[in-house]
């Protein structure tokens, strides 16, 4: 790259928030919907007037955002790039943008003290808790919302491919360790008619899928919820289960805390019982995208979440699971969904 193309991407970066907020703003008010609809583009002033802003609001928004290249400028008419349509309509950008805008963005101003401390020091940006699961289920609704659409974009289309794989063993009895709102245990129990879950989470956690497993007769007698604080060091996993599934959960804590976690799995594991492990790996992603979306959800982590867990590798994973004294068998990586792997886990021979 020529000194100044890397001087322009430099700029890029140190104006960013610039361009983020800028993107939000005119997603909020509506301009990106009207140009959406207007393939041939709008002048300001015809944004101005159907958006009842004034000219100098509109012209701001849109000269930056066609510097960013969201824009595209024709005969004084801006219509979307390419980057903008996908801003404005694909699925995983928007959810991405405002778990960023409600969750991180403010926390985000905190991750150097966060590095420092080794704590979620952007955490009080949102609640007086110590790590944002304690605080998940009374969160504000639309921040809630937010996090719970970015948690479920990641995780629900994998559920149809990852319950073929799970049910090839027939499980009678799942454990669901870190069962959030409940909807593994609905897909279990929907997919086989006899199979019982018993979730495992915090209780903030608990009442939410509680709640929701309540609500559908059929399933609510084969389930049941079991409080449980997986930081404890006197806490423990009964014996029982045929597979202890964990989906999404083991990247909320650090390597020493997903050792501890698999040791109280295998002290009470049956010979014979599996353990999947559902995770995102930053090392299996086949679209870069993919990629920057998960390293960049590490700062989450780091800056709001519990301020020592992160994105893992798969490698990184398989290692941790060794030292637990445990043995990866398999790896199922998932087509269907493109973004998730299936470790499966048991004791050695």
């Amino acid at each position: 790259m020529k000194a100044l193309d890397s001087l322009y991407e430099a700029q890029k970066i140190a104006f960013s928030p610039f361009v983020f907020q800028t993107v939000y703003t005119m997603l909020e008010l509506g301009i990106m919907d009207e140009l959406y609809e207007e393939r041939d583009g709008l002048t300001v002033t015809e944004i101005a007037s159907r958006k009842n802003m004034t000219e100098y609001g509109v012209r701001v928004l849109v000269e930056m955002a066609k510097c960013a290249d969201i824009l595209e400028l024709n005969d004084d008419k801006y219509s979307l790039s390419k980057i903008g349509y996908f801003l404005t309509r694909d699925e995983m950008t928007k959810v991405n943008l405002m778990f960023t805008q409600d969750i991180c963005y403010k926390g985000l101003f905190h991750l150097k003290d966060a590095i420092v401390h080794g704590k979620p020091e952007g955490l009080k940006e949102i609640g007086p808790w110590e790590t944002i699961y304690q605080g998940l289920s009374i969160l504000p609704e639309q921040l809630r919302k937010s996090w719970f659409e970015f948690d479920h974009h990641y995780s629900d289309n994998s559920f149809g491919e990852a319950l073929k794989i799970i049910f090839q063993h027939n499980p009678k009895h799942i454990y669901d360790i870190g069962g959030n709102t409940g909807k593994w245990a609905i897909a279990s129990t929907k997919h086989d008619p006899s199979v019982r879950v018993s979730i495992f989470d915090l209780g903030v956690q608990l009442k939410v899928a509680k709640a929701n497993i309540d609500a559908i007769a059929e399933i609510k007698d084969r389930v049941d919820f079991n409080e449980r604080d997986m930081l404890n060091p006197a806490s423990e996993i009964p014996a029982g289960a045929d597979v202890y599934w964990m989906s999404q959960f083991l990247d909320c804590f650090s390597e020493g805390e997903i050792e501890a976690i698999l040791l109280k799995i295998k002290k009470n594991m049956k010979p014979d019982a599996t353990i999947f492990i559902m995770e995102t790996f930053i090392d299996d992603q086949r679209f870069k995208a993919a990629e920057y979306s998960l390293v960049a959800t590490s700062l989450y982590f780091t800056a709001i979440a519990n301020g020592n867990s992160k994105m893992y590798s798969s490698s990184a994973l398989k290692y941790i699971i060794e030292k637990a004294g445990l043995e990866t068998v398999k790896e199922h990586r998932l087509h269907e969904d493109r973004f998730h792997t299936i470790l499966e886990v048991k004791l050695p021979k």
